[in-house]
């Protein structure tokens, strides 16, 4: 191999190792074609993918024998040739199986995927693990990259998510993790609205699912791989139930077995808890149980069952302040926490990207709408840069924009609401006005309306010039004086 070859390979290499929501790959690919920045993604794959092929060509062509590097590079040169080749024909697959839900569709471009792969020297049974991987790569990016957005806090949560799934080091994943990630559990943070139930979706969606030749489908279908459940929706005595499941008899109104998430989860598959800040200390104890040992019982039933999938949490709550108060355990805390993915606030991403709001505004009115309308969009824009209150804090988040929208579009209105309660800008600028507030409810409030802002000790510790000590128990007593005011 000729040494500007081996460079071009070695630079494919370093971009198949690389995130591909990061500025690493983004780079590797302009130098790998050397086109300018500016030049569209789809055209610098196109080019890209060419030249792989190409080079790969022209090595073959010469049947020189190579050293073990340079086959190693090779190795690699035909993974991500081999990948691109199909990518259209993957995106194709992952539509048509969503649209068909829990029935895994036949994958009519595996017999060429697996032809192409041992053709290049990969044995049998490695080429079917590689076709998996192919398929979960595609999954992840494919829905990860539905989460829209250019400002900067959203491009590092894309990068979170695809690390999430391929840790940080998709080397190790593939030698060691590939099929032992259910070891790792997730914790999901933001405020209501953000869209914690999208990025749990992009997560447990994304497992690998291994290939079936004989029926040429995936062994199951990544639609019924993902679980959800919104705990804060069922009473204390049914919790139990829905998440383990009963026997027959189990208590009063148990009239026949009941099966529980834990139950229907997959080794492929994910349970999403929403809204764990909202459970019981009890109910957590039997949870971290599962999470420990990898087993449960249904109510009412001495049976031990096996639990193989992964569990990924979610909460709106400040869970520092929960474990402070004793109403979130530490110890289950941190078996849930193996990572620890924030979904930023939309007021950050307006701040932080001028053209965030458009992107968003698009995005949603395509999905009402069921296509693109650049004059919705404007018409919605115009309203919003009209009426929208100066410094307006999105409380809702993603959600209220998209009712925003919806209002807008119905009656051409929209009611802006800022939160009401104690603490809020508002209220505190009253009291104030009529000398109801003492200094130490003035520093209580004004912290606790930093940390609703910026969402972190350091930066209201930083703005106040109060060390990080101080700043946290401020925080903690605003949040404990708007506890006993709701």
């Amino acid at each position: 191999m000729q040494g500007v070859e081996r460079d071009f390979f070695r630079t494919i290499r370093d971009a198949i190792l690389s995130n591909p929501f990061g500025r690493t790959r983004q780079e590797l690919d302009l130098v790998a074609t050397g086109l300018p920045a500016e030049t569209p993604l789809k055209e610098i794959l196109e080019r890209l993918v060419a030249k792989v092929g190409q080079h790969i060509h022209e090595v073959e062509s010469r049947q020189v024998e190579l050293a073990a590097e340079d086959r190693r590079l090779l190795e690699y040169g035909k993974l991500f040739y081999t990948f691109h080749l199909f990518c259209d024909a993957y995106d194709e697959h992952i539509r048509k199986q969503e649209v068909r839900g829990e029935t895994c569709c036949q994958v009519v471009f595996a017999r060429d995927v697996l032809s192409m792969l041992t053709g290049y020297g990969f044995s049998e049974p490695d080429a079917l693990r590689l076709f998996a991987l192919f398929f979960q790569m595609r999954r992840a990016y494919y829905f990860i990259r539905t989460i829209a957005g250019e400002s900067r806090s959203v491009v590092g949560f894309r990068h979170a998510l695809w690390n999430n799934v391929f840790t940080g080091d998709i080397r190790l994943y593939n030698d060691y993790l590939w099929d032992r990630m259910e070891d790792f559990s997730t914790m999901i943070l933001g405020e209501t609205g953000t869209g914690k139930g999208m990025a749990a979706a992009a997560i447990g969606r994304s497992g690998f699912i291994p290939f079936n030749p004989k029926t040429s489908t995936f062994s199951e279908s990544f639609a019924k791989a993902f679980i959800a459940i919104n705990l804060s929706q069922y009473p204390e005595q049914l919790i139990e139930s829905e998440l383990f499941g009963h026997k027959k008899g189990a208590f009063t109104g148990a009239v026949d077995n009941h099966q529980g998430i834990f139950a229907r989860c997959s080794p492929c598959g994910a349970i999403f808890l929403d809204e764990i800040g909202d459970v019981s200390v009890p109910v957590q104890i039997k949870l971290l149980q599962v999470l420990q040992s990898r087993t449960f019982a249904p109510v009412g039933s001495h049976k031990v069952e096996r639990f193989q999938g992964r569990v990924i949490a979610a909460t709106n709550r400040d869970l520092t302040a929960l474990r402070k108060l004793g109403a979130f355990r530490d110890d289950f805390y941190y078996r849930l926490c193996s990572d620890i993915i924030e979904v930023p606030p939309l007021r950050r991403r307006l701040a932080e990207h001028p053209g965030e709001l458009r992107l968003l505004l698009e995005v949603t009115v395509r999905r009402i709408l069921g296509k693109n309308s650049e004059e919705i969009v404007e018409r919605v824009e115009t309203y919003i840069e009209r009426h929208q209150p100066s410094g307006y804090s999105w409380p809702g988040n993603i959600r209220e924009l998209e009712q925003c929208i919806r209002r807008i579009l119905l009656n051409n209105n929209y009611l802006w609401q800022q939160q009401s309660e104690d603490g809020s800008p508002q209220q505190l600028a009253r009291e104030l006005e009529q000398g109801e507030c003492t200094a130490q409810q003035l520093l209580t409030r004004y912290c606790g309306h930093l940390y609703r802002l910026h969402g972190t000790y350091e930066e209201v510790a930083r703005l106040t010039n109060l060390d990080r000590r101080t700043a946290r128990k401020y925080i903690l007593a605003a949040i404990e004086a708007t506890k006993g005011n709701g």
